[in-house]
């Protein structure tokens, strides 16, 4: 069964910016695989690290069960992601693990640096799937299949200063809004932090917006998520690009 695994900065960010193709890619047979690389633990006005950080792995687990995906435990602290060897090896740990055919990841940049070094450890996870002199924490023998890597929309469509980003192509998760927002519900602590910190009154509201925002980008769609696949030099071939491919039926290209 192929596989596709998402990695993402913190809690709820895999539901904000990647469930809807995941749940796609789950219809079509593909095993999924979950990996926050913070532990949520900053996420919170009212409890302390610790327990803000166990409420919100029990929460980020509820989510992965719901979206049918394999859960892997975070590496770090909120604010605390730093792209390190030692954390490099314990995200490639994961890949190799995975065995994935497709890594789903943040923005290169986005509106926080979690997010943008969670990409750069995702990326450089990928990229060393198959360096056997790359040891991962814990160790995990490397594989030699072609790893397609597809970054998310940021954080409102938008650099940090503003500029619209768009996607190389849209996938329709109009019929698996409900599902996707279910997911993202399992996070409920959530709701009174990010209206405090963020202003989101209704943070499941808060991503159906945006999800409506991609789908006018698309011009095609009532919901959508976005993607660019990165380019193919040492990840996999030129011509691979399985989530265009398994997904055809439900993507238009970007018109720009």
């Amino acid at each position: 069964m192929p596989s596709a695994l998402a990695i993402a900065a913190h809690p709820d960010d895999i539901e904000f910016l990647f469930a809807g193709t995941m749940l796609l890619l789950a219809q079509r047979g593909w095993d999924l695989h979950y990996m926050n690389i913070a532990d949520g633990s900053k996420g919170s006005t009212t409890m302390d690290n610790e327990t803000c950080a166990s409420t919100r792995l029990i929460e980020a687990q509820d989510a992965a069960r719901e979206l049918g995906a394999t859960f892997h435990r975070p590496i770090c602290r909120d604010m605390e992601i730093a792209y390190t060897t030692e954390n490099l090896m314990k995200v490639t740990a994961v890949v190799r693990q995975s065995k994935a055919s497709i890594v789903l990841t943040h923005s290169p940049i986005d509106y926080m640096e979690d997010h943008e070094i969670a990409c750069r450890l995702a990326v450089s996870a990928a990229f060393s799937h198959g360096m056997p002199n790359l040891k991962s924490i814990p160790p995990v023998d490397p594989f030699y299949e072609p790893v397609t890597v597809y970054h998310a929309q940021p954080v409102g469509n938008r650099q940090p200063t503003g500029e619209l980003v768009t996607p190389h192509f849209y996938v329709n998760t109009t019929g698996v809004i409900e599902k996707k927002t279910q997911s993202l519900a399992c996070h409920v602590s959530q709701k009174q932090w990010l209206d405090e910190s963020q202003g989101m009154e209704s943070y499941l509201e808060t991503m159906k917006e945006a999800s409506r925002e991609t789908g006018q980008m698309s011009g095609a769609f009532e919901h959508a998520e976005g993607w660019r696949r990165r380019q193919h030099w040492g990840f996999c071939g030129p011509d691979d690009d399985p989530l265009r491919q398994v997904l055809k039926d439900h993507i238009v290209e970007s018109k720009r």
